[in-house]
């Protein structure tokens, strides 16, 4: 434990060094000049202080105040020592932060006693300060590891889905990451942005309850089959509104609303303008562009130059301006999703996988 002792009068100094030196496991630091002393206090750690209140450049009051300033000081302990007794001067020592008084002249016995109750206590809370900090680590190690395991979990649930819908496993990481790039280009947060991420490969997930004849069909559905397929959205909202994660969460909203359309003309529930919410707005541009520059069974991947023409011609009907905007606003970064996630290198990334270890997002 490190005693600092700041007092003018050199026989004072010295008889409170002295005293320390019976105290176990301390150091004792003393200083005659209050400015060095408040110096350096500045870089050093301090588990109790005796002050001397009258003092040249500085008084005891004014040391406490600037003591108590420096963060790593405020709970430290401090005991004034004054021959005064003037209520005035104990009550603005006091307020500065004085916890305690020591008379003059030093009674030894009194100066020990106190010294070793005040060191007790500060030992007990620096201890409780380490477990706490402790728990605190090991609070922060488990949340991580269950976030880690959730969002794997999500990534291999909306995998699953889009192996139904004989979609690539390239899809859910380059719409993802494609939702993501609008929404920093929208000013979202970075919280926000890394919601969706890990969210929005969850969008589909309700196509697990789709029947595989029309799932899998490799033509034009039929009106029935279409209102059938549409469901796919209701039911990942059923799946995964029950959880109380925010990132389910997200995923649940999402996955109920990136089919809705800015004029109303979307589905499940015709949403219109804002009241479909953001993350699905943002959602659909993404997946509406994937899609349209993939190969499906059904047709073949649109250039970037066709598909763009028609994501602008979409902007106020389909899609909310503003997501259109964004999204080329940020049209560098998108290319470099797209050359990054391409289907045959996630395919093989997947292939080689017999490790268990985390998806690529």
């Amino acid at each position: 434990m490190d005693i600092l002792i700041v007092d003018d009068n050199k026989a004072n100094l010295t008889l409170l060094s002295t005293l320390t030196r019976q105290l176990p496991e301390t150091t004792a630091t003393a200083f005659l000049d209050p400015l060095e002393a408040i110096a350096w206090s500045a870089d050093h750690p301090v588990d109790l202080l005796y002050v001397d209140y009258i003092m040249p450049g500085m008084d005891g009051i004014e040391f406490i105040r600037r003591f108590r300033a420096q963060a790593h000081h405020a709970e430290v302990p401090i005991i004034m020592v004054t021959a005064y007794e003037e209520r005035s001067v104990r009550y603005e020592a006091l307020s500065a932060g004085a916890n305690d008084f020591l008379n003059k002249p030093i009674d030894t016995i009194e100066f020990l006693a106190r010294s070793r109750n005040l060191l007790a206590l500060q030992r007990h809370s620096k201890k409780l300060a380490d477990q706490a900090g402790w728990l605190r680590n090991e609070v922060e190690k488990a949340t991580q590891e269950i976030l880690r395991r959730e969002l794997d979990t999500l990534f291999h649930l909306g995998k699953a889905a889009e192996f139904r819908d004989a979609e690539t496993g390239a899809h859910i990481l380059r719409m993802a990451n494609y939702a993501r790039v609008i929404a920093a280009a929208m000013g979202l947060s970075d919280a926000d942005q890394e919601m969706l991420l890990r969210a929005a490969p969850m969008h589909d997930i309700g196509k697990l309850g789709t029947p595989d004849h029309i799932l899998l069909k490799p033509g034009k559905l039929n009106p029935a089959e279409f209102e059938i397929m549409k469901q796919h959205a209701a039911h990942g909202w059923e799946i995964l509104r029950h959880t109380p994660s925010p990132i389910i969460q997200a995923a649940a909203v999402i996955a109920h609303s990136h089919h809705e359309k800015w004029n109303g003309e979307g589905y499940p529930l015709g949403l219109r303008g804002e009241d479909i919410p953001l993350f699905g707005r943002i959602v659909a541009v993404a997946d509406v562009f994937d899609a349209l520059t993939s190969d499906r069974p059904y047709k073949q991947a649109w250039s970037n130059e066709k598909a763009c023409i028609y994501i602008r011609t979409q902007s106020g009907q389909h899609f909310e301006p503003r997501c259109i905007d964004a999204f080329f606003s940020a049209w560098d970064e998108i290319l470099a999703i797209q050359a990054k996630y391409r289907d045959e290198e996630i395919n093989g990334y997947w292939a080689q996988r017999a490790d268990g270890a985390s998806h690529p997002l």
